[in-house]
């Protein structure tokens, strides 16, 4: 992007990526300086001196905010300032290595050593052409060329550090976006299966309320049970601990089916006991029971429900399955598969390279197919 001459006349004069670097390079201008220690100038000599440096050091700064052709402009005037300097002083060479330099500040790599050079030709002609003594052309030539390559890579290293860093940041974003996602999912799923839960209970104990006082007073007991049971899970949710394992959820799926007078069959705890899970695959299996014992109890008009849990061809399997009836046929599959907490079990068990099969038909069968990694 290119910008007025004028535009950064107040500091910083330099990106900062640069850091202090550019500043230090000025004082090799020294070297510009050392005729004058056994040769006065002249006032005219000390005036075109002071007006050569101070629109050197324009041109200077302004090289590292533009592009394009207003930096070979840049390069082209230093190396000029440098070459009609050097009949008065040899010391200008300080100006063919400071336009080496520039060249890094070329975006394409191959361009900025084809430039780099350019301007040593340059100065190779001028030399020549103009009969300039060795105090100039030597450290011009010998200079520049190391100067300007060690420019080169050092520029292009600090582009890839940028970029780098660029990439970092992208990712800790995109982390940062699968850590929410995940979160949301994981309340959905623990809030989504209490509060049918509560809700149930609290519809129980109003039916209860005037027929059996006892036994509303007992299912209010339950809800205050597990609205703080809740509350618990959701702040380990929250720190990223998750205490509940699959005999925990069974428990649990155990208290909510009763609740809606649905008889649960499983045998899972003696299976969970002789696999071993990891951490992470009992995890998904927890919140995949939670989940498809909650959409029975919504979506379902069962009596039984059956889970269980088996080794084959080495996955592990979980199947869950009710006798209900799917309510609207194909609609109420559809609105089934829409849920978020059925897409959030799904992406859950395909990042752990498994499926997960969900039919209704005669009642929902779900199908949870996870790879059984041996432990080393």
């Amino acid at each position: 992007m290119s910008t007025s001459i004028f535009h950064h006349l107040s500091p910083p004069w330099v990106p900062p990526r640069y850091g202090r670097e550019p500043y230090f390079w000025l004082l090799s201008f020294a070297i510009f300086g050392l005729k004058y220690f056994y040769i006065a100038p002249s006032i005219k000599e000390i005036l075109l001196l002071v007006a050569s440096l101070i629109f050197f050091l324009v041109v200077y700064f302004y090289s590292f905010w533009n592009s394009g052709w207003r930096t070979y402009t840049c390069i082209l005037v230093v190396c000029a300032m440098g070459i009609i300097w050097a009949p008065f002083n040899f010391g200008s060479s300080t100006f063919c290595i400071f336009a080496a330099t520039m060249c890094s500040r070329l975006p394409d790599t191959r361009k900025a050593y084809q430039f780099l050079w350019v301007i040593s030709s340059i100065i190779v002609t001028a030399t020549v052409s103009m009969r300039l003594e060795k105090f100039f052309w030597v450290p011009a030539i010998i200079f520049s060329i190391p100067s300007g390559i060690g420019a080169i890579i050092s520029e292009r290293l600090t582009l890839s550090n940028e970029n780098l860093l660029r990439k970092q940041e992208e990712v800790e974003h995109l982390a940062a976006l699968a850590e929410r996602e995940r979160i949301a999912r994981d309340l959905h799923d623990l809030l989504g299966h209490t509060l049918s839960v509560i809700t149930l209970k609290a519809e129980l104990a109003g039916k209860l309320f005037d027929k059996n006082p006892d036994a509303s007073k007992k299912e209010i007991c339950d809800i205050e049970h597990t609205a703080r049971q809740a509350l618990a899970e959701v702040r380990a949710a929250v720190i990223g601990y998750r205490a509940t394992g699959l005999l925990h959820e069974l428990q649990s799926a155990k208290n909510a089916l009763s609740a809606a007078a649905v008889e649960l069959e499983t045998e899972l705890e003696t299976e969970i006991e002789k696999m071993s899970l990891p951490a992470t695959m009992e995890n998904v299996m927890a919140l995949a029971v939670r989940e498809a014992v909650t959409n029975i109890i919504r979506h379902a008009q069962a009596s039984i429900c059956k889970i269980s849990l088996a080794t084959h061809n080495g996955q592990v399997e979980l199947r869950i399955a009710d006798d209900g009836v799917a309510k609207n046929g194909i609609d109420g599959k559809q609105a089934l598969h829409k849920g978020s907490g059925l897409t959030g079990m799904s992406e859950r068990v395909q990042a752990l390279g498994g499926t997960l099969d969900i039919r209704i038909e005669q009642g929902l069968t779900l199908h949870l197919s996870l790879p059984l990694k041996e432990s080393t």
